[in-house]
């Protein structure tokens, strides 16, 4: 692997670890609900075993970030133990999941804000116009620089996680158990819970997010393990309690048809002035989310573009240090996908994202995990063995629609790496 070119570092622990919070506290604690609503209770089951799969990918990722704390994160790890494809495939894995969950954020952003301003959502035009003119502020941020951005990134997670928390903890003592009806689906339980481990793992996407941009992290070896765990185990906690309350607030069919559930929930425990304050605190979240995606976008092509598997184009820094290329690109084809789908309502739209971005995510969790097991110590090999059980089990729960599309973004990626290895 080569070596890290860039010198400054402008992230430290707090700047990581809130990368990692705001990144996976998004638009799926606002919006997941809504997915979650038709499976009832057994959506506590598929939390469960996702916070649990989730703490198994953060210590190996933990582990890994200090065995090799190089810019790419999951690429860097797959391509120093399988090899040139390997890391190729998982590079472009990882990208093609990231600009899919930047579409579902800024989905989620629009549903959000709509709920605050209903004209600006009150078609399907107007709706991607307010998803798309939120992703392009995030890239302007971006293109500012790294630092710039790491500080928009701690700013908006402390705005998110606090109302979150409290949110969560006062809305406990108004559930209404009645609510949970075990699995309204219809589905055999065990594709149920199947089902939600697919689903709930998006709110757990993007703990391995400090591994990313390591080249711009102070003290790497140390500071990425401990943004990764402390980050993971405060965005599950917010996240979990805050989604669980939602579902046992609302009747289940309110909650599916919401474009904005969690707002729908506080509407109804505490008047309409607190509706629109989760909303705000909603779209604040959004953008927090979409912000720190956007940072990562540029992050994995500018690692395997220094390798030669990308263009040389991805490599280039402005004055910033922001991969200004792979932000852009990620922009449009982010862009392309929310106007792609924008005759669909939001909730479809966001469900469509959030499956396509977790089955493009759970390759690169695969192979890092299994990177461990060939390359690691044994200390961390039973870790890393349950970790790739997990990631493989939610990998089939996407459904076959999500890991069509998901294979067919992936093997489109292969020309390109076939066509720079014969120009090498």
């Amino acid at each position: 692997m080569a070596a890290e070119p860039t010198p400054a570092r402008p992230l430290g622990l707090w700047s990581a670890t809130a990368l990692v919070v705001g990144s996976m506290i998004g638009s799926g604690v606002f919006l997941l609900p809504a997915s979650l609503a038709p499976y009832g209770a057994a959506s506590l089951i598929g939390w469960a075993i996702t916070l649990c799969g989730a703490l198994l990918l953060a210590l190996t990722f933990a582990r890994l970030a200090m065995r090799w704390p190089q810019t790419g994160g999951p690429y860097a790890y797959a391509r120093n133990a399988f090899g040139d494809l390997p890391g190729f495939a998982v590079a472009w894995s990882y990208w093609v999941s990231i600009w899919c969950a930047n579409a579902a954020i800024a989905v989620g952003f629009a549903g959000s804000i709509g709920a605050v301003f209903p004209a600006l959502t009150a078609t399907p035009v107007r709706a991607a116009g307010c998803a798309l003119a939120a992703l392009w502020l995030c890239v302007a941020i971006n293109l500012a620089g790294v630092r710039e951005a790491g500080r928009m990134q701690v700013f908006t997670t402390v705005l998110k996680l606090l109302p979150l928390l409290l949110f969560g903890f006062v809305a406990l003592w108004f559930l209404d158990t009645s609510q949970y009806a075990l699995n309204p689906s219809g589905e055999p339980l065990p594709h149920a819970i199947q089902a939600t481990v697919a689903l709930t793992l998006w709110a757990f996407l993007g703990l391995e997010a400090a591994t990313v941009p390591a080249g711009s992290i102070a003290d790497p070896e140390r500071t990425i393990p401990r943004a990764t765990l402390l980050g993971t185990l405060l965005a599950g906690i917010a996240t979990i309690l805050a989604c669980t309350s939602v579902l046992g607030v609302l009747p289940a069919a309110q909650v599916q048809a919401s474009a904005a559930p969690m707002a729908d929930a506080a509407h109804a425990l505490w008047g309409p002035a607190a509706g629109i304050a989760v909303a705000v605190v909603a779209a604040v979240s959004c953008f927090g989310a979409l912000n720190g995606w956007v940072l990562l976008s540029g992050q994995v092509p500018l690692a395997a573009a220094r390798d030669g598997l990308l263009p040389q184009r991805f490599t280039r820094l402005d004055k910033g240090g922001t991969p200004v290329f792979g932000v852009i690109a990620s922009g449009v084809l982010a862009s392309a996908l929310v106007l792609a789908n924008y005759s669909h309502s939001l909730v479809q739209l966001f469900t469509f994202s959030i499956l396509l971005s977790t089955a493009a995510t759970l390759l690169p969790y695969v192979v890092s995990s299994a990177a461990w097991l060939r390359s690691g110590s044994g200390k961390g090999r039973v870790v890393a063995a349950l970790a790739l059980a997990y990631s493989l089990y939610a990998l089939v729960g996407t459904g076959a629609k999500a890991l069509l599309w998901g294979a067919v973004l992936v093997l489109a990626g292969l020309p390109l790496y076939f066509w720079r290895r014969h120009r090498r």
